[in-house]
């Protein structure tokens, strides 16, 4: 049951990762201004009538209007008169960012609605592992350290809210997203009874960490060049996606070539599983992933970013990440057996 319930939570995780990654590609970030709630509302609105002030309505404490291209929310419950007066309400202070498009919104909100899924089943995984307490009081606390891990990661979605999606928040969101599926899947690893009997060498073991961290760094260049390409987005819109890459900056070439890197470490360690016959077969998928990363990256560039094509290469990059260490467990568990044998 638990071991399921790690599972879940893994699929639920990454689905939130694609739904941030959708997010990203229809450039929903502030689709709600406020956090938790939408808009002042649990149900965000469909139609922007719904956040114009309108005369002998009920208002709860915490909705939201825009007036005058400003958000405005409600000071306390009441009933609004004939005409707007501002005494019944404050100005919101955390962004001036006053828009809505209904797109925009309902992707976000979905996007929340999955993390809130997500968070929910780490909490139950949680419970369960208490059944682990006394003979395994390692995965019990990292269990617990998810739900943490979860509720920081919320906290950070809300802080790139009000930044007004910064840059920097946005990587650091994107990497703790990482770290939890590393975590969960450390979790998966350790409540597995049975072991594999695998014995790498100590360079194949080095090359693994070599490669985790070099798809860590790839990632985090890649939001950087997805950066770029948002404030390209915002002078030349979005009907005009062959000039997005036009003149690329700095971060795109090294974001490029990297790619170059990635591939040729894990071409060796692929090589070196085949020569020492390790038996490791998550290395196959791992040159699969890198292959398709690499093939949606062409994509974008030569065919001015086909339709899903950005989230693809996002949510392909962290399954990539979670084989790689996976993987990179298998050769440590399979290391300590051999010392010990």
């Amino acid at each position: 049951m638990y071991r399921k319930s790690v599972k879940i939570s893994l699929i639920l995780v990454y689905l939130v990762i694609v739904a941030g990654a959708v997010v990203r590609m229809t450039g929903s970030g502030m689709g709600c201004p406020d956090w938790p709630k939408c808009f002042g509302y649990y149900i965000p609105p469909t139609e922007v009538s719904e956040l114009e002030f309108q005369a002998n309505r009920e208002y709860e404490k915490g909705q939201v209007i825009i007036v005058d291209e400003t958000l405005k929310v409600a000071a306390s419950n009441f009933t609004s008169a004939e005409n707007y007066s501002e005494e019944n309400w404050e100005t919101y202070t955390k962004h001036d960012y006053a828009i809505f498009n209904p797109t925009h919104t309902w992707v976000e909100y979905i996007n929340r609605l999955a993390g809130a899924l997500a968070g929910f089943a780490v909490l139950i995984m949680a419970v369960l592992s208490f059944k682990k307490w006394k003979k395994r009081k390692q995965i019990t606390l990292l269990s617990w350290l998810s739900v943490f891990l979860m509720g920081f990661q919320a906290w950070l979605g809300a802080t790139v809210v009000y930044s007004v999606l910064s840059p920097v928040k946005i990587t650091i969101h994107m990497v703790m997203a990482l770290v939890i599926v590393a975590v969960l899947l450390y979790l998966l690893f350790i409540s597995e009874e049975k072991k594999l009997a695998q014995e790498p060498n100590k360079t194949f073991r080095n090359l693994m960490v070599l490669a985790v961290a070099l798809t860590l760094i790839q990632v985090v260049l890649g939001t950087q060049v997805r950066q770029f390409v948002d404030e390209q987005v915002k002078i030349f819109g979005y009907s005009t996606k062959d000039m997005w890459l036009e003149n690329p900056n700095l971060t795109f070439y090294i974001h490029r070539s990297f790619s170059i890197l990635v591939l040729l470490v894990n071409l060796v360690l692929w090589w070196k599983n085949r020569k020492l016959q390790l038996k490791f077969g998550k290395i196959n998928w791992v040159l699969l992933f890198i292959f398709l990363e690499i093939l949606t990256g062409i994509a974008m560039y030569n065919f001015e970013f086909p339709f899903t094509s950005q989230p693809l290469h996002l949510v392909i990059a962290a399954v990539l990440f979670g084989f790689q260490f996976y993987l990179l467990l298998e050769s440590f568990a399979a290391g300590r057996k051999l010392k010990t044998s």
